[in-house]
């Protein structure tokens, strides 16, 4: 299996099982959607929240030159530590919604 297929089949593992996850405040769901031809994939919560309609991200990653790149994580899964126990090695792993500066105080790659 080539690297990309691999962090692809790791990523999808992830967010298939987020998707699974169900609010006690929401009425509503979470889908995953997956672009497999450009390397992004996310979670999308569409629901309601009483009268407020929600529509989130808690969740996306894409992958680029060879790295999974966590663009955002609103939720307290170790998303990092996760693709790690997949055997994704930290330097293959950056953490998108930081500033490149502070990237370097993380364990992992800064781009």
């Amino acid at each position: 299996m080539d690297k990309v297929k691999k962090y692809e089949t790791a990523i999808l593992s992830i967010l298939t099982e987020y998707a699974k996850v169900k609010y006690a405040n929401i009425k509503g769901e979470n889908s995953l959607v997956a672009d497999k031809e450009n390397h992004r994939y996310l979670i999308l919560t569409i629901g309601w929240e009483e009268k407020k309609f929600i529509h989130d991200c808690p969740m996306h990653f894409d992958i680029l030159n060879g790295k999974i790149w966590i663009q955002k994580n609103w939720t307290e899964w170790e998303v990092g530590e996760m693709l790690e126990a997949k055997g994704v090695p930290k330097e293959d792993i950056v953490i998108g919604f930081l500033s490149p500066k502070m990237r370097g105080y993380s364990d992992y790659a800064v781009a």
